[in-house]
């Protein structure tokens, strides 16, 4: 499965995530962020590339489904609801997300 994990910048919850999920049970997982300084930018090609894209918060989602409405309508797009309060890998975040994310894969 193709994962992709949709911050703002690209450098703390989506990359946490990509590097806490890539390669488990053989999935590639890659991560992107909303706005223009991001560090990996979302694109057409990760969206289209993705079979599931998971969104750190409502923004992120409402945006990728407004601004790429044809790539996204038909895939599985969830909001994990995690506030831009963490640090790259900090502990807390890495269990929110093995908690809210394992339960899709």
């Amino acid at each position: 499965m193709h994962i992709l994990f949709v911050c703002s910048q690209n450098k703390r919850r989506s990359l946490t995530a990509e590097k806490l999920f890539d390669g488990y049970n053989g999935h590639q997982v890659r991560s992107a962020g909303t706005e223009n300084n991001a560090r990996i930018k979302v694109t057409p090609g990760l969206l289209g590339w993705a079979d599931i894209i998971f969104c750190m918060e409502k923004k992120h989602l409402l945006r990728i489904r407004e601004k790429y409405t044809d790539i996204t309508a038909d895939k599985k797009v969830i909001c994990l609801n995690i506030p831009d309060e963490y640090s790259y890998m900090d502990d807390d975040l890495c269990e929110l997300l093995k908690c809210f994310v394992f339960d899709y894969l």
